[in-house]
């Protein structure tokens, strides 16, 4: 089991309310992604369902008992942290099985768990070496073995690929989210990288500046976002938002477009503009073009299309993939 539910949870530090009241709840077996900017107060909730932080009010259920007064090591659950904090002069089995040796728990056992996280996490090449014999890549997945071997009722990552470099990050993304498909336990994950977030997760919790901002599927996020904070954090590039008279014949007070829904032609189109930056990456073109009474709109075609900064294009939105926000930015 490995459901978590929080219940009017709150976290004051001094005078500044962190996290000023939550409501959630986290389905056994589901893989779950808090996401937001810097400073939303995702890291601090996850400490806060860890029992690294004291709550300041509400309450912390897990498995249907109350933990919310419980020490981190009665919780029945694992964190694995930015940093690996793996110990440099033990090897990578004594690092796994650091947490069994502490529970005082039988050699045998011991060595029977460790085996089975290494071959999990394709580590048995690599029992024998030292952390620095190690590859970033390697050394987080010795991290999350040493959370395995715990067998706990959820595993809880803190931004865990931060430290590595762009296609490490992609590998380790593709293995967490297949040892979920594995072990079948709940899972948090802590990042403000929304295509993480987008790739990895059963569902969604954006959070801004302590709040719950909107929970939902990765799609659900990205085809129906609640406001304009969830419609211009979750996709990328991020979507283009019109102001003004565009918006006023739509009987809004913000209509948003995704670049992907914006068409792209060198001959005619809705909006006249002149490219500013032309992007090539292969497979796709990212235009970023200053629109006449628009201002600059980003769009995105086939990576064949071919144009430059100075360029003359003409752009159509789809109109049935337009977002229409309301003056206080909530969707109508």
């Amino acid at each position: 089991m490995g459901s978590i539910t929080l219940q009017k949870v709150s976290k004051v530090f001094g005078e500044a309310k962190v996290i000023p009241s939550i409501d959630l709840d986290i389905k056994d077996g589901e893989f779950v992604v808090f996401v937001g900017p810097s400073g939303c107060g995702k890291s601090t909730l996850l400490r806060l369902i860890a029992g690294l932080e004291d709550v300041s009010g509400g309450k912390i259920v897990i498995d249907g008992k109350d933990a919310t007064e419980k020490a981190p090591s009665e919780r029945g659950l694992a964190m694995v942290f930015q940093s690996y904090a793996l110990y440099p002069h033990m090897s990578v089995r004594n690092n796994i099985a650091f947490p069994l040796k502490m529970a005082g728990m039988d050699k045998a056992e011991i060595d029977r768990k460790v085996n089975d996280a290494a071959r999990v996490l394709n580590l048995g090449d690599y029992l024998d070496r030292k952390p620095r014999q190690l590859s970033g890549g390697q050394r987080q997945r010795v991290a999350i073995g040493r959370a395995i071997v715990r067998q706990p009722s959820a595993f809880l990552f803190d931004e865990p690929l931060s430290n590595l470099d762009a296609a490490l990050r992609v590998n380790m993304r593709i293995e967490i989210s297949e040892l979920h498909q594995q072990l079948k336990t709940t899972m948090i994950y802590v990042t403000h990288d929304q295509v993480e977030a987008m790739t990895m997760a059963d569902k969604i919790v954006v959070l801004n500046r302590g709040n719950i901002e909107q929970v939902g599927s990765p799609l659900e996020l990205y085809r129906s976002p609640r406001n304009l904070f969830v419609a211009g954090f979750i996709g990328s590039p991020r979507m283009n938002f019109i102001n003004g008279q565009n918006a006023a014949q739509l009987n809004a007070h913000t209509i948003g477009i995704r670049p992907e829904h914006v068409l792209l032609s060198t001959e005619s189109g809705d909006w006249k503009g002149k490219v500013t930056v032309a992007e090539h990456l292969g497979s796709d073109t990212f235009l970023h073009a200053d629109v006449d009474g628009i201002g600059m709109v980003t769009a995105r075609s086939n990576g064949d299309f071919a144009s430059r900064a100075g360029d003359t294009v003409y752009l159509t939105p789809d109109k049935t993939r337009i977002h229409k926000f309301n003056e206080s930015g909530l969707a109508i």
